[in-house]
Formats: structure tokens, sequence, C-alpha cells
């Protein structure tokens, strides 16, 4: 403490100097605020404070610039949503041609103008697919692979998208066939090896079981669909019919999506008529299971007739039980019969004339010490609007993939195209039905994500009100407080000296 009276030191003047000092700062400090709107202007106002709102500051930045890279990402979505539904619009009106071409009532130059017609359409669908862009980014031609969408503030929150090739040339009908066309049962006059049936593998097997059934457990075909999922079919060894492997195939679609059509085709030629100057036999459809003929279904048709032309339209008038029909072609001189479910053909009793099957090494069921029987399976075509695999295929004679049949090479100026058509655009239909179904997933996901977005950033901006934006109405009373210190500390150095002033009157 300084002496009483000093001239030398004056405390008080010192203590009002540093008030004033201490509320001048405070004074800056809250003129900052009220000029700012934040409590924090520098890291020395909250170290701590500071730390914080800059950590908040960092996030929101990153939010807002995720928001706009995922409305980015749904306007891209748009743009190839849009491309393909024009895409599906021209594949409708190539379904419709199909249909049409398929009914067989044009002349040769209609069906060849239908057919020009297609391939304008199928050139309109690569167009779509090869011109489609985003910020100059293809889209719709297979190079959109894995691109990734940042849809979040920080590392590793981003959203993955493939959009797959939808160009004529690679969508359609991707497939793979089975043909378990075998001909097996007694009085099979054949020499076993391959035969040839509508340009399928088939196999003659007198008196052996069927050939969908060489498989035992552990070596089940596994099947990997377009998207991944996977199922096991043919466990069991057993004699099935194709429509009976294909129901196999069927109830594992909805996790492989994979599905299967069945058919049971097999070609005959007429032999020599019978002592009777006809042909006399039965047939009746079969399931493939109870025994080496399988149990019938439907029923049993007993054939007695004298020419090929009686023969077809014998079977023909049954067809609605049997579930058989028949056709014969004068140019090729071959009876076709055909199951349409893919069960098999049971026929049994040839105890007049003969009937030999087409392709490869000939079998032929004939009359002689007794009468012939025999059992034909049928083919089973695995299809999917997308490439699948096949493990252990091989079991059943199917290679490891699928094999594409094209839109772009549909050909509809044969009936029998047609038909082929009509199958591979509803594949095709499939295909960009699903891309569009799977970007229409992409863009709800990012939809929901950006509210997510939104809703997370108003509430951070929130938090960071709270560390560093200023309470006005209070740092407004504290500098009122503040300013009326200061105006004090100026009076109190004023009186103190004023004070040493009046020590000097004391001088001599």
């Amino acid at each position: 403490m300084s002496a009483v009276g000093s001239i030398l030191t004056n405390t008080g003047a010192l203590q009002a100097l540093n008030s004033i000092a201490t509320t001048s700062t405070t004074n800056n400090n809250l003129e900052s605020q009220l000029a700012s709107g934040l409590s924090i202007n520098s890291p020395a106002n909250n170290p701590a404070g500071y730390i914080t709102a800059q950590g908040f500051t960092s996030q929101l930045n990153g939010l807002t610039q995720a928001i706009s890279n995922a409305n980015q990402g749904v306007a891209l979505l748009q743009t190839a949503q849009g491309a393909i539904t024009q895409q599906i619009g021209v594949v409708q009106q190539l379904n419709s041609i199909a249909v049409q071409a398929a009914n067989g009532t044009q002349t040769s130059a209609e069906a060849q103008s239908l057919q020009n017609l297609v391939g304008q359409l199928t050139g309109q669908v690569n167009t779509i697919a090869n011109q489609t862009q985003f910020n100059n980014i293809s889209l719709l031609n297979g190079t959109f692979s894995g691109v990734q969408f940042q849809v979040g503030a920080n590392e590793g929150q981003t959203q993955t998208l493939s959009i797959s090739n939808t160009a004529a040339s690679a969508i359609g009908l991707n497939a793979s066939t089975v043909s378990g066309t075998t001909v097996y049962g007694t009085n099979v006059l054949a020499t076993s090896g391959a035969l040839t049936l509508a340009a399928s593998a088939a196999k003659i097997a007198s008196g052996a079981a069927g050939k969908f059934t060489a498989i035992s457990a552990g070596t089940e075909v596994t099947i990997t669909g377009p998207t991944g999922g996977q199922a096991n079919v043919f466990g069991a060894d057993k004699q099935i019919s194709a429509a009976s492997l294909s129901n196999q195939i069927n109830a594992v679609s909805g996790t492989t999506g994979v599905q299967a059509q069945a058919t049971t085709t097999i070609n005959f030629t007429f032999g020599t008529p019978g002592t009777n100057g006809g042909y006399a036999f039965s047939v009746q459809a079969g399931t493939g299971t109870g025994g080496t003929n399988g149990s019938g279904i439907g029923t049993k048709q007993t054939i007695n007739a004298s020419s090929a032309n009686q023969v077809v339209a014998q079977i023909n008038g049954q067809s609605s039980t049997s579930g058989i029909t028949a056709s014969y072609s004068t140019t090729t001189k071959q009876l076709t019969l055909t199951q349409s479910a893919g069960d098999n053909i049971n026929i049994t009793g040839v105890s007049s004339g003969s009937l030999k099957t087409v392709g490869g090494t000939a079998s032929t069921l004939k009359s002689g010490a007794g009468t012939a029987s025999a059992v034909i399976q049928g083919q089973v075509q695995f299809q999917s609007s997308g490439a699948f695999s096949l493990g252990n295929g091989g079991n059943l004679g199917l290679a490891t993939k699928s094999s594409l049949t094209a839109l772009s090479n549909v050909n509809v100026s044969t009936t029998t195209g047609a038909n082929t058509a009509i199958n591979v655009v509803k594949y095709a239909l499939a295909a960009l039905n699903n891309q569009g179904g799977q970007l229409g997933a992409v863009q709800q996901s990012l939809s929901a994500n950006i509210n997510n977005l939104n809703t997370t950033s108003q509430n951070l901006t929130s938090a960071l009100g709270i560390v560093q934006d200023a309470n006005i109405p209070a740092v407004s009373n504290q500098l009122t407080e503040a300013e009326i210190q200061a105006q004090s500390g100026v009076a109190a150095l004023k009186s103190s000296t004023q004070l040493q002033q009046s020590y000097l009157s004391l001088l001599p």
C-alpha cells in the first residue's frame, strides 16, 4: 500500500485505470457480439465452444453439399427413367407386331413389311440407349456401372448405382435349354446312341428310365439368377417329365428370377402299314412317375387309321382331354406330336404299322411278335430377363451360363420366328421394367435420404446456434452495464487525479 498523500503512487488512479481497461475489453467484446450476432468471434472468446462450433459448421457444409449431390442423383435417375419409359413404349409396339405376325394370315410381302418395321423399332431402342446422357455421361449403354453418389457428410456415406445396357442387342430372352427327349420302352428297334430331335440332344433308351433323373444328392443344379438369388433343384433320383422338372424351377423362381417353360415335341415318319393296311396304337399324356411309362393323365386315345391325315384327325379330335396335338407335313412327310404342358407322351399298343422317329439314329416302333410301346420325354427351357448361371449344369446337359436371344435379332417374317419373337419381347419388356423399377427404388431411397439430410441440417443448425449465437437482449443489458462501469471508472480516475493535485498545494 502506498503512503498516504503520495504524489508518486496514485493507487486509486491505478485501480481506476485497470477497471477502465477491463471494462473497455468487455465493451469491445460485447459490441463485437452485437455487430456479428455471434457470441464466439474468435477462439479467444471461448476455445471449447469455438472447436464445437467449427465441427458443427464443417458437418453442415458437408450436409449442404450432400443434399445437392442427392438432388443431382435424382435428376440423373429421372433422366434415365424417362428414356427407359420411351423404350418400353417402343417394345410394346414390337409386341403387338409379333403377335400380329404370329397369326399367319399375312402374305410373304406383308410379313416382310412387318419385319422392316421391327428393324426400325429396334433401331429406335438402340438410339435411345446410346444417346441418353446426363452431363455428358452415358446412362443406358452399359458404361454406367458402379457409379458412387456421395449422399452424406462423412466418408462412406455413399450409394452406388449401376444401370444395365438397354440396347436392343443387350435385352431379350436369356435361356438355357435341356432336352430330355427320350424314346424308351419295349419292342423299340433302334441302335443306342445319339438321336437328334429339333436340334436338341436326345437319347434312345430301350427299356430305360428317363433322362431328367441322373442327379444324386450333393450334385444338385444350383441356379444363380440375374440378381444373385440362388436355389438348388433336382435333388432326388426319380423319373420325371419335362413338366415336373419345369415345376421345380418355377417353384423357386421368386428367389432366382429364373422361370421355366416345358413342352414335349417329337417327329415321326410313318413306316409300312400293318397287315390290315393301317396304323393302330394308343397315345396318352403321362406324368413320368409311378413306373417306367409313368402315370397316365387325361384320356387314352385309341388310334385306328388308314392314313396320316386320319391319324392327325383322330388325335386332334380328343386333344382337349389328352393335351396332345398332332400335325402332318406333306412336305417332310412327318407326323409331329406335341404336349404343350411338357408332360410325357406315352405311346402304347402299337399293333399295326410302324412309326419311326426322325433325326439321328432312327427309332422304330412297330408291331411284331408283340405290341410296341414308348415314352417320350420333353424339353425344358430355363428363361430369364437377365443372364444367369447353372452350377452343376452339366448334370442335365446344360452350359454353365445362359445365352441371349437379343431383341435386335427377332425376325417376324415367318410364323415360327414371330412365335419366338413374342417370348423374346416379353423378356425384353421384363428387363426394361426391372431396370425401371430398380431406378425407381434408388430414387425413393435418395428422396428419403434428402429428407433426412434436411432434418439433420435443421437440427445441427439449431445446435450450432445454441453454441455460437449471441443472446442479443442479454448482451445489450451487459453492454449497458459495462458502459456505466466505464463511465464510473473515468469518474474515479478523475477524482483520484484531483486529490493528488490538491497535495501539490501544500508545497512551499
